[in-house]
């Protein structure tokens, strides 16, 4: 399931990335997981990962050590780059488990020349039903946490907040991941997941959404 999850992320994240040149400059904040390394090397682009510990590069090695990627140590709440220093940035996964949100966006939009992209679980979707999953949830993913939720108008707040205007939204997924998982099949997956996506289910009240958020200022 996690080739399948990741996949799914990969496409829709160079579809965010769309309009950049091969060679701009994206950073990855966060990114030391290596989910979106593969996918941003191979379209050729300049790929910056910052993490908060020198133990997030593990997973970076293969790129790193080849020089197709680079991975730097910060403080992710103050990024050390100066303002516009990347064409691109990216963050998945941390909002939701940020304890100040909306500093984190205006420190993504700072560092951007021209582009972010997040990823969000959004409150429209069926993770409403979050609490009664949380334990099937833990029994899968032993490390799970407790999440935040948003709804559109916040994401496009703070990010208008930071001169930036919410360009376009990506659902992921109808059904909660954790249904996925707990199936384990990427067949019945593709089948649940293919028609909603057709009948305009996922865009309605999919989850996670990738934002793609461009400079106005």
């Amino acid at each position: 399931m996690g080739a399948w999850f990741l996949d799914v992320q990969a496409r829709r994240t160079l579809e965010a990335l769309r309009g950049l040149t091969p060679g701009a400059t994206v950073l990855d904040v966060g990114g030391g997981h290596a989910q979106l390394t593969p996918a941003l090397v191979q379209a050729g682009y300049d790929v910056t990962v910052v993490g908060s510990d020198e133990r997030c590069q593990a997973r970076l090695q293969p790129w790193t050590s080849t020089a197709r990627c680079r991975f730097e140590v910060a403080d992710l709440r103050a990024l050390p780059y100066p303002d516009r220093a990347f064409d691109a940035v990216l963050c998945y996964r941390l909002l939701a488990h940020s304890v100040d949100w909306r500093h984190l966006v205006g420190e993504l939009c700072r560092v951007a020349r021209r582009r972010v992209a997040v990823d969000y679980p959004s409150s429209r979707s069926l993770n409403l039903i979050s609490d009664q999953l949380f334990l099937l949830k833990k029994r899968i993913e032993v490390s799970t946490r407790r999440y935040l939720m948003f709804s559109p108008r916040e994401i496009r707040t703070a990010f208008a907040a930071a001169g930036f205007r919410v360009a376009a939204e990506s659902p992921q997924f109808l059904l909660p991941m954790v249904l996925h998982r707990a199936t384990g099949s990427v067949a019945i997956a593709r089948a649940t997941e293919g028609p909603a996506r057709a009948l305009g289910l996922t865009r309605l009240f999919g989850s996670p959404v990738i934002v793609r958020a461009d400079r106005v200022d």
